[in-house]
């Protein structure tokens, strides 16, 4: 595992999220923030067990 650290899309806040090295080559998995709950579609690319690459959006249509 390894800690990134974003911003969240909806309510600007600095979050953390732990996002899995032990998956192949390119990953996109659905994180909820954790001060707002909403949730961000985080991709991100692992090479030699770390992640070398990664982007991060919100994902329409879910509205409070």
């Amino acid at each position: 595992m390894q800690e990134i650290h974003i911003q969240c899309p909806y309510c600007l806040q600095a979050i953390s999220i732990l996002l899995d090295c032990g998956v192949f080559e390119h990953t996109t998995v659905i994180e909820d923030c954790e001060v707002c709950c909403r949730p961000i579609e985080v991709s991100y690319i692992v090479e030699n067990g770390e992640i070398k690459t990664y982007s991060y959006n919100s994902i329409e249509g879910n509205e409070f």
